[in-house]
């Protein structure tokens, strides 16, 4: 088609996002992707350059929230001017995914991860790292989001084969269906492994805390130093950031990684399906609950209490998700509450901007 380079069906443009572009537009604008983001610029790849590139001013004017911006993996229309040195982001190009959680602090808004991943590799290291309750947390945000999961155990060289299976089977307990792959960058163990899962033309993304080892498995995946890796703090096993900013980086083999920040703090927003997806028993024993409304605490005839109370469900699987879902409702709640003052604040900015236009006439 006019106007699509086949360099970006290497940059995974598929058939989902060919039936979702307008041909029209194509006279005017080239089709590119985000694949880097630091604060207000963009780098977008057309070919096989990077450009650096800025949103039009209609198109951040017209943004309701942080949702309407472009963030790394996006597909975009882009206007290359200036010998193609510079771009200008019109639209994006509707997604098929998007990475998002709660801004970390008080504050209630969204914060963009990474669009259009196909696979959502989460990397807890088998130190003091490991903890499944976090990891029900990001499976809840990837989940809601509808892309497949990975988890990856890193710096299996600290234990024996026997506690790393023990590790692996604590998490099918409550994932029986998750796939699981332990890994040291240190002496190579399921590494292999590791790089069979990346499949060309598709877009991968490590998620996870600092210090897990993100940075350097995928130093390890490019076959280079590219980029700088930090120590753990010895006295509480905690890293510190090595990734400044998002970015999409095509492996020799062709996959795509995306490599983000370690999270401090893993918040939802409306996150009903990611729940039911991750905690699928307790979802399934709700529909058996009296009261539609359950809110499974201290209802008579609740199945997910008796549930807890029969030991099919643990307690801390249990509290997690109430806390999770408590949060989701309230950070829902809050959210809409902030949109709808936005918006009718925007309207008394507009009205006063038409009176004073009607003034000066």
């Amino acid at each position: 088609m006019k106007g699509i380079s086949k360099d970006i069906e290497k940059l995974g443009f598929d058939n989902y996002f060919q039936d979702k572009i307008d041909p029209a537009r194509l006279a005017d604008y080239r089709i590119a992707r985000v694949v880097a983001v630091n604060k207000n610029s963009y780098l977008i790849r057309n070919r096989k350059n990077d450009v650096f590139a800025e949103p039009t001013g209609k198109l951040m004017f017209s943004a309701d929230s942080p949702l309407d911006y472009p963030t790394v993996g996006d597909w975009v229309y882009g206007q290359f001017i200036d010998d193609e040195s510079f771009a200008v982001i019109h639209e994006i190009i509707p997604r098929k995914s998007l990475l998002k959680r709660k801004t970390s602090g008080k504050k209630i808004e969204f914060q963009l991860i990474a669009a259009n991943i196909d696979t959502a590799m989460i990397i807890q290291s088998l130190d003091s790292d490991y903890n499944i309750r976090r990891l029900e947390r990001y499976l809840v945000m990837i989940n809601e989001s509808n892309i497949h999961p990975v988890v990856l155990l890193s710096k299996s060289d600290l234990l024996t084969p026997d506690e790393t299976e023990k590790k692996k089977a604590d998490i099918y307990k409550v994932m029986p269906n998750i796939q699981i792959v332990a890994f040291s960058n240190r002496d190579d163990s399921g590494f292999d492994r590791v790089k069979e899962l990346l499949v060309p033309r598709k877009t991968f993304c490590l998620i996870g805390s600092s210090g897990v080892g993100k940075t350097t498995l995928l130093n390890k995946l490019m076959g280079e130093e590219l980029y700088e890796t930090k120590t753990v703090r010895e006295k509480d096993g905690k890293g510190r950031h090595t990734t400044a900013r998002r970015q999409l980086i095509v492996l020799e083999n062709g996959a795509m990684v995306i490599d983000t920040p370690g999270m401090r703090e893993l918040g939802n927003i409306a996150v009903e399906s990611g729940l039911s997806d991750t905690f699928s028993e307790i979802a399934e024993l709700s529909e058996q609950c009296r009261y539609n409304d359950c809110t499974h605490t201290r209802e008579g005839g609740c199945a997910v209490l008796a549930a807890l109370k029969d030991g099919i469900i643990t307690e801390e699987r249990y509290q997690n998700y109430i806390k999770m879902n408590k949060e989701s409702a309230y950070y829902e709640m809050s959210y809409w509450e902030k949109r709808q003052k936005d918006k009718q604040f925007g309207k008394l900015v507009k009205s006063v901007m038409k009176h004073k236009k009607s003034d000066m006439k």
